[in-house]
């Protein structure tokens, strides 16, 4: 139910009006001046303010600019009332963020319907305002490890520009939180977010999903999706205008949309599938790719001249067996946000299940972690204290794994200088120079060492 605040000094227009809006199916309280109304507002949200410029007290445009000084989540729609309606009042109450000016006396009709529209815009401006927060909470980049660190500060310096960026990292490590970190920091922020994960659709449809299609394209075959649609759609480009378009796993797209892609980069210009008229559009573009596309262009996979387009800012996205001093306190994260989700109490993590998770090597990385973290309380649904007997056996084994498992020499050689290049770095704080120095290395031979043993780690 809507609430409605009904604030008018004169008694016998204020009850008139919250009897009219009760059989509307408003809730209603009623205010004779401006100081109640005020202790009203306060204590309660309401959704629509109804507000006489003349109060006993105060002026009514004084006290719309005390509501707009109210946190948004508590600050209503004001629609100004008045028996001395002038244009010149009317002007001043939209400038100081009045919803609309009703003059006395009110026409009925017009007053339920400016009330409803009025209802609406703060509908939508409270789950805007939601929807602000969670984007803003699902773009936190949780960890204290030095390749976390220094991918936020990379974030910092790069996210204000338009650049392009290209993500590079395996499956489930955050390549689209690293995504929404950027736009989050970005001069976009206030702009749509628009993801598209070029490997989840079928090749036949992503043309149409990027660029969208009309009528004309329908009547000559095209059937819309796997189980047909609207005959026509704006793509994701043409949705993205004026924000931020992330291309998901941008190598599994196909090399005909990789042309289009290419096409549509340079000038921002492209044609929807059976259209006639191209648009344009002004677009922030961020890729990502859990594949090496210089191997993939030498497979002829990928186009050359798309990879050095996309590739104006590339981010390298750490494994989470590269960044373990982060675990507990993603663990900590999930176990809270799960909590939350499925209505139970706060629960703790015992110090002998965050070692057992530090140990294990986490091939489906971050994604793999939260799954694990969301299993664990589902099946323990009266435990407020995860331990390590209730974690899967798969950690377990992995925990207590020994040089054994290996089954040649080279892989304990390579584990064992893995380990020791990712000991370096973090001791010389990310810097890949210095490393080099503590290691007895020339940079470049680092660089290849790294390469080759699958570090991620990036200055």
């Amino acid at each position: 139910m809507n609430h409605i605040l009904v604030v008018d000094d004169e008694a016998e227009i204020r009850t008139s009006l919250e009897e009219i809006l009760r059989e509307e199916g408003y809730s209603v309280a009623g205010a004779a001046t401006a100081a109640e109304a005020m202790v009203l507002i306060q204590d309660a949200p309401y959704d629509v303010v109804l507000l006489d410029i003349w109060l006993p007290d105060r002026d009514g445009l004084d006290v719309l600019g005390d509501i707009h000084q109210l946190a948004m989540e508590m600050r209503p729609e004001v629609v100004i009332i008045s028996g001395h309606g002038t244009i010149e009042a009317a002007v001043k109450a939209t400038k100081l963020g009045a919803y609309d000016f009703l003059e006395k006396p009110l026409s009925l009709d017009r007053t339920l319907i400016v009330l409803k529209n009025a209802v609406e815009a703060r509908r939508l401006r409270t789950e805007n305002l939601e929807f602000k927060r969670q984007f803003n909470a699902g773009s936190v980049l949780t960890g204290e490890s030095v390749p976390l660190k220094a991918l936020r500060q990379q974030i910092r310096l790069m996210a204000p520009t338009n650049g392009r960026v290209l993500i590079y990292g395996e499956s489930g490590t955050g390549k689209e939180l690293i995504a929404r970190a950027i736009h989050a920091e970005s001069l976009r922020r206030d702009r749509v977010f628009v993801e598209l994960n070029c490997a989840a659709i079928p090749e036949a449809y992503i043309e149409a999903e990027l660029f969208g299609y009309r009528y004309s394209a329908v009547s000559q075959g095209f059937i819309p999706g796997p189980q047909g649609g609207p005959t026509e759609q704006r793509g994701t480009l043409e949705r993205a205008d004026g924000g931020t378009l992330f291309l998901d796993e941008v190598g599994d797209m196909s090399l005909k949309t990789q042309a289009k892609v290419l096409s549509a980069l340079d000038d921002q210009l492209f044609t929807p599938v059976g259209g006639t008229m191209p648009l344009r559009v002004d677009v922030r573009l961020i890729a990502s790719t859990n594949k090496d596309l210089e191997e993939e262009i030498a497979k002829g996979n990928f186009r050359e001249d798309l990879f050095y387009r996309l590739n104006v800012v590339p981010f390298f996205v750490p494994p989470l067996r590269e960044r373990k001093q982060d675990i507990p306190l993603l663990a900590r994260e999930f176990l809270l946000e799960f909590g939350r989700q499925y209505g139970r109490p706060r629960m703790e993590i015992a110090d002998d299940a965050l070692e057992t998770l530090s140990k294990y090597h986490w091939p489906g990385n971050v994604r793999e972690l939260k799954n694990v973290v969301e299993r664990v309380l589902i099946l323990n649904p009266r435990t407020l204290r995860i331990e390590r007997k209730h974690l899967p056996p798969l950690t377990h084994k992995a925990a207590t794994r020994s040089n054994e498992e290996f089954s040649t020499l080279q892989q304990a050689r390579d584990a064992y200088e893995r380990e020791y290049i990712l000991k370096k770095i973090e001791e010389a704080r990310n810097n890949i120079s210095h490393a080099a120095e503590l290691l007895g290395l020339e940079r470049s031979h680092l660089y290849r060492k790294m390469k080759a043993l699958g570090i991620g780690v990036r200055e």
